[in-house]
């Protein structure tokens, strides 16, 4: 056996141009197949941070009604005790209480149907962090032409910043990230011109926090005083006045239209609730341990108080989305492997072809076509590991910094990447079982392949090989 390994690693290199052809069509199959699949699960893996860890958690504490009928009267009673009963699970990491319902919010002529959410200011900075969405910058038409007549700006920079004329922003580092703008000096002139101060919440404020579409759309300003009138708990009116504390800058449109952030007591007065919460957000140390702490945490609790669902039943939508784009992705990676598997198959062919004489010169002087099949078999796997081990040497590095520094897009990329509610950044996924999966489907390929030609070996005629 050793002899034959042997001869067939030598024959791989009799003919060097064969053999690197052959080995480099493998190789950038393995290579495209892993980059575009990285690109792909890290965008999925960038939503479901996005959406699932910065907002709604992994899991959800629930009354049993309340998931098909949500409102508050299906609200559930909330002490200390449960909370860390919660928390005493090795697998949770933060257990975070809300109350959402809907009011109708009004200031001057202007009315809409608003998102209230009411948080515990402190344990929310774990989860969704609302600080870090505070609007501290905003590009109003007052201030544009003074921007633009700042003289260190180039004529590409100037273009980029009309694109976000009316925009807002959480950092002078977002500004110039989406606006292509580095110089720390001209970002901090921007800075001075459009300054937008606003603050967070303290832990019983009488204020609120505005979405920053929706302050657009009332009009709202710093300080300015927001009626809120609906319905509370078992049918209680509920009205008041709160007074702006700051505008938040929410990437999902749909919630940047509509949400009033609250703290958890004045939510609590305000539809009459005192200890009772609608939902408690859970999120997890390991999002591969969902299923198991969901179940866990279902046995510790009450079932007749209490239900634990986890995001893929209470966000559907977000699911479905990604399971089309991921079976779009998984067929367009099938073209890609069924052309690079012609491309491998050819090149086989051509080398049975081109060796024909050499094989029929071997089996007439008395080699079994069994062992010359094994030996060809060799041959090819020894390409194919080649071009495997080459491609997931050159791609490992490509796929840590793409983890690490992701690409961050700017311009109209930018632009339209927010406008769709999602950052505009492309990460790559970490190293993961895709990894190893793509290189074990291009070496199955490069078997499947071979078994053609090897079959042309079993039925050569020594005569007409001696003869080509």
């Amino acid at each position: 056996m050793k002899k034959i390994i042997q001869m067939a690693w030598r024959n791989i290199w009799r003919n060097r141009r064969r053999t690197i052809i052959t080995a480099a069509s493998i190789f950038f199959a393995l290579f495209f197949a892993i980059i575009m699949r990285s690109f792909q699960l890290g965008t999925y893996g960038h939503m479901i941070h996005q959406v699932i860890e910065s907002y709604s958690g992994y899991l959800q504490l629930q009354s049993p009604d309340y998931f098909d009928e949500p409102g508050l009267d299906n609200a559930f009673e909330y002490d200390q005790d449960l909370l860390n009963r919660i928390n005493s699970n090795p697998g949770v990491k933060i257990a975070v209480p809300r109350v959402e319902s809907f009011a109708l919010a009004s200031i001057g002529a202007k009315t809409k149907g608003v998102l209230v959410n009411g948080i515990d200011v402190e344990k929310e900075a774990e989860l969704s962090n609302p600080q870090k969405n505070l609007v501290h910058y905003r590009f109003l038409s007052a201030v544009m032409d003074a921007v633009y007549a700042i003289p260190e700006l180039t004529e590409d920079q100037k273009t980029n910043l009309k694109m976000y004329e009316n925009a807002s922003f959480s950092s002078l580092d977002k500004i110039g990230m989406n606006c292509g703008i580095s110089d720390e000096t001209i970002l901090q002139k921007i800075g001075e011109l459009t300054a937008f101060n606003g603050s967070y919440l303290q832990a019983s404020d009488e204020g609120v926090l505005v979405s920053d579409r929706l302050s657009k759309f009332m009009q709202l300003n710093i300080g300015d005083t927001l009626v809120l009138m609906g319905t509370g708990y078992h049918g209680a009116s509920a009205a008041g006045l709160f007074p702006v504390r700051g505008i938040i800058k929410i990437p999902s449109p749909e919630l940047d239209n509509k949400l009033v952030y609250m703290s958890l007591p004045r939510a609590q007065e305000f539809f009459g609730m005192e200890n009772m919460l609608t939902t408690l957000a859970i999120n997890l140390n390991d999002k591969s341990t969902m299923s198991e702490v969901q179940q866990e945490l279902t046995n510790q609790l009450d079932k007749n108080a209490y239900v634990v669902k986890n995001w893929q039943e209470f966000n559907p939508v977000l699911k479905q989305s990604i399971e089309g784009d991921n079976a779009g992705g998984i067929v367009f990676a099938a073209i890609l492997y069924v052309i690079v598997f012609f491309g491998i198959f050819g090149t086989v062919l051509m080398m049975i072809a081109e060796r024909k004489r050499e094989f029929g010169v071997l089996i007439a002087i008395g080699m079994k076509k069994r062992l010359l099949m094994s030996i060809v078999l060799i041959e090819m796997f020894f390409i194919g590991t080649l071009g495997t081990v080459v491609g997931m040497l050159i791609v490992s590095p490509l796929i840590y910094l793409g983890n690490k520094f992701p690409i961050r897009l700017t311009g109209e990329t930018a632009k339209m990447y927010e406008d769709m509610g999602y950052e505009a950044v492309m990460p790559m996924a970490t190293f993961d079982a895709y990894f190893w999966w793509q290189a074990m489907i291009v070496l199955l390929m490069v078997v499947v392949a071979s078994y053609f030609p090897l079959k042309s070996i079993r039925k050569l005629k020594v005569i007409k090989a001696l003869r080509a």
